[in-house]
């Protein structure tokens, strides 16, 4: 499996078996399947999600924001529940053109990637096992379609 490096952007091959060993970056050493959200600047996003073959879950958010200031414990303890899906966190106002991009028209917004690409949005605060349940129900739904089209 492909992981991008959120802190040098280094594009990384893990084996499947290998990506619950705690997998470090080659080129900086920064833990690549961390149980925690990280932040993901607007440059580095495009490479991050084309290259990440597994999940990736991003929140879209602002400091300012008081239902993301309530969303932001709820998406950490969902990234501990959910280690096999990489939580990130977009600060919408430091990242004007991944909002555009991605059609951001309220924070927070959730989106899931799989393969680089979006299969669900949701907008507002989420309790974490939900957050985890409708994570994980997107994604097997996909993976069920992909696995019927093929």
């Amino acid at each position: 499996m492909h992981l991008v490096c959120p802190t040098c952007n280094a594009t990384n091959r893990i084996p499947d078996e290998r990506l619950a060993d705690a997998p470090v970056c080659g080129k900086c050493g920064h833990a690549l399947m961390a149980a925690e959200p990280v932040a993901i600047s607007d440059q580095a996003l495009p490479k991050f999600l084309a290259n990440t073959e597994a999940p990736v879950l991003i929140d879209f958010w602002a400091e300012w924001c008081g239902p993301c200031r309530m969303m932001a414990p709820q998406f950490e303890a969902a990234a501990k529940q959910a280690p096999e899906i990489r939580f990130v966190k977009v600060d919408s106002d430091a990242a004007p053109g991944a909002s555009q991009r991605y059609g951001i028209r309220s924070i927070p917004t959730l989106l899931l990637f799989q393969g680089g690409k979006e299969i669900g949005r949701q907008s507002g605060v989420m309790p974490a096992a939900q957050l985890v349940g409708w994570a994980r129900s997107l994604l097997a739904s996909h993976e069920k379609a992909g696995k019927i089209n093929t």
